[in-house]
């Protein structure tokens, strides 16, 4: 059923109207009386979290002027601002502040958006030190504090979880994992309160968004949902955030300091509900594998560690007879230990990422855009991953890789950009590459002949600038049972398609006839009718292939 444009916008308006009416509900019946007010203003400047405000300001003008999201807002330009290797430090500088696109914008911009104003309000603009005056050194001064030293602080952040994540990331989930970890040791249930938070604005965003939804079942082409998640980024932004939150809450009186039941639970569940459980490794292929139960208990164990060492008293439990130059308090041996799993998370991506893109020829023929080569092949050695071996529980980095491959040698890039069976799966799609002051459109196209036997034989085209050209032809896929004591197969050729007939050492070949049309090889009548092509021998016909249809 058609979507009328007039009844969606009268949903929209109620959903407002419903949301607003509901806030000024709660309102006067709370009747805070500027108690709320009195609250914000005792820990920020004029009561507004300004520091957050400039990072979800600079996080959009990212996506807006950076990445083209202002003229292409569903397409931005990704490739050039992921951090592929610290030979390339554009993309280390402008990862963490990049995104896929408009639902992973908004979606890092809605929970930086809640969670942030709680790690701000835990730090302050004014000093809690009893005896410290706001104006007494810049490091106090409010003013400073929200409008340089806080965003200063989130701007490093941000770069080191790019710097030490493992792979070329993108996106500002690094940074919002470290505002979580800051909010989970001051605030442990506020924090989780803020994560239910985060998924209601999303909701009703959606729903202002398309406010009437109209689906039916199709296929789809997707990977596990967990192959989609920067754990790594993740765990490292948490742990940032964590080391951060310890040097403000061990600084208050045990008993300002939450209890280790709250932390512990707000903790867990923290990092249940984000996936931080999810440990995977690419085996290639476009194949993944989940480590459930490792990820689960790693975040059990690490939980209890983080409560452990916010409530840990300041009573040595190591100490020499040199004058304590060793002593060790309880609770440094907790942030020893976080130290130690931050260090194992971060440590792989600084061999990992000292890498850069094969100076060899590219498999297949290239079309090249500015300082990018553009080609297609299939199960070819990942030039980036395999470029610095690294191995763990058994799987490693050196994989094959099917699809469509972008290269850069000044910027040192290689990916693929489009795997083969997104391909396969979309038929077309576009490849976007440029730089901060440019960029430019490779399209990507497929076509093929799906056998009866389960083969395919297909061509894949590259286009720029309206010319397009093959750069890869599959091997040639059997089509149909043995007729006549003769084997069929359909072959892709840059100019075309074309079938063989064999028969014991002697073949034939023709191209595949048009739509309507027929060929008769060494006996054989072929017919193509729209989309399908069939056999005719001896009074028999059978259907031995269809043209490869996509999504």
């Amino acid at each position: 059923m058609m979507e009328i444009p007039g009844v969606l916008t009268v949903q929209r308006a109620a959903l407002l109207a419903a949301f607003v009416l509901a806030l000024v509900v709660v309102f006067f019946t709370d009747r805070p009386a500027g108690r709320w007010g009195t609250a914000l203003r005792r820990r920020f400047v004029l009561g507004v979290p300004w520091g957050s405000l400039i990072t979800l300001v600079g996080v959009l003008a990212v996506y807006l002027f950076v990445q083209g999201g202002l003229d292409h807002w569903n397409r931005p330009l990704t490739i050039p601002f992921r951090a592929w290797s610290y030979f390339y430090p554009l993309g280390v500088v402008t990862a963490a502040f990049s995104h896929n696109g408009p639902g992973h914008l908004i979606g890092n911009l809605t929970a930086t958006a809640m969670f942030a104003p709680v790690a701000e309000y835990a730090w302050g603009h004014f000093p809690r030190g009893r005896g410290s005056t706001s104006f007494g050194s810049w490091r106090t001064n409010p003013y400073v504090r929200a409008f340089l030293i806080f965003p200063l602080v989130v701007f490093v952040a941000a770069i080191l979880t790019a710097a030490f994540a493992l792979g070329p990331i993108i996106g500002f989930s690094g940074a919002v994992f470290a505002f979580a970890g800051f909010a989970l040791v001051n605030y442990p249930l506020v924090t989780v309160i803020a994560l239910v938070g985060s998924r209601a604005a999303r909701v009703v965003y959606n729903a202002l968004l398309t406010p009437q939804l109209t689906a039916s079942g199709h296929p789809a082409y997707i990977t596990p949902w967990w192959a989609d998640i920067a754990i790594q980024g993740h765990a490292l932004g948490l742990f940032i955030g964590v080391f951060l939150g310890l040097a403000v809450v061990r600084n208050r009186p045990s008993a300002e300091r939450p209890s280790a039941l709250k932390l512990w639970t707000g903790i867990l569940l923290f990092g249940i509900q984000q996936s931080m459980w999810a440990v995977y490794w690419f085996r290639g292929g476009e194949t993944y594998v989940l480590y459930r139960a490792v990820g689960v208990a790693l975040v059990v164990t690490v939980a209890v560690i983080i409560a452990v060492t916010v409530v840990a008293s300041d009573r040595y439990i190591l100490r020499d007879t040199l004058g304590g130059a060793f002593a060790v308090r309880r609770w440094q041996t907790g942030a020893a230990c976080l130290i130690l799993v931050a260090a194992a998370i971060s440590g792989p991506a600084v061999p990992y990422n000292l890498y850069t893109a094969t100076d060899g020829d590219l498999p297949g023929d290239e079309i090249s855009v500015g300082d990018y080569e553009v080609t297609y092949a299939e199960n070819v050695t990942n030039g980036m991953t395999a470029a610095f071996e690294l191995s763990a529980l058994g799987e490693t980095t050196t994989v094959k890789t099917s699809g469509v491959i972008v290269r850069s040698r000044e910027r040192g890039i290689w990916t693929t950009a489009v795997t083969r069976g997104r391909l396969a799966f979309d038929g077309q799609t576009a490849v976007r590459v440029g730089g901060l002051d440019w960029r430019d459109t490779v399209y990507a196209v497929r076509d093929g002949w799906a056998t009866t036997q389960g083969g395919t034989a297909y061509r894949v085209f590259l286009s720029h600038n309206n010319t397009a050209r093959v750069v890869h032809t599959s091997e040639p896929a059997t089509a149909g049972p043995v007729i006549g004591g003769r084997n069929i197969s359909i072959e892709a050729a840059a100019q075309g398609f074309y079938l063989r007939v064999k028969q014991g050492n002697e073949s034939v070949a023709a191209r595949l006839p048009e739509n309507n049309q027929t060929v008769t090889l060494d006996g054989l009548t072929f017919a193509r009718e729209k989309q399908n092509l069939f056999v005719e021998y001896d009074e028999t016909r059978v259907k031995i292939a269809k043209r490869e249809q996509y999504q």
